[in-house]
């Protein structure tokens, strides 16, 4: 086993060293870009937490500490279904009928930016903040979808 390691470290260039370095701090990157957007968010923002099947926005709350417990089923298509949780500030796809359960493994979704994703069911649950006059914060023209 120590042969191996000592046959690698003999044919790594100092080049390698640099170009792995700089892979692994760029790794992090995503990580300081989602910090810093959420650094801006202001304190009298709203957050909001938006239900959609098929891109429809069927449902949307506001997250915040006053906001009740509520619990309410969802039926994208026939035979499949979705039980939405919504407790105070965060809110999760609770039970589904998906076959990989993706959406029920992700949990409790709280801060802005978030998303759980059904992809048979075309159920995408998200989390946006808006000005306390309603418009959004994020600007959604700056980005570029695919279609």
């Amino acid at each position: 086993m120590f042969d191996k390691l000592k046959y690698h470290l003999k044919s790594t260039k100092p080049l390698d060293i640099i170009i792995i370095a700089v892979l692994l701090l760029g790794s992090f990157l995503p990580h300081v870009v989602y910090g810093m957007q959420l650094s801006q968010v202001d304190e009298n923002a709203r957050i909001i937490a938006t239900v959609s099947i098929s891109g429809e926005e069927v449902y949307s709350v506001e997250l915040s500490e006053e906001t009740p417990h509520e619990e309410f089923t969802l039926n994208p298509s026939e035979n499949q279904y979705n039980i939405i949780e919504v407790d105070g500030t965060r809110i999760r796809n609770k039970e589904d009928n998906s076959p990989d359960q993706l959406g029920v493994r992700r949990g409790w979704i709280s801060q802005p930016g978030e998303t759980a994703v059904v992809l048979p069911h075309e159920l995408i649950i998200e989390i946006e903040t808006r000005s306390p006059d309603g418009e959004k914060i994020d600007q959604e023209d700056d980005i570029i979808i695919p279609m």
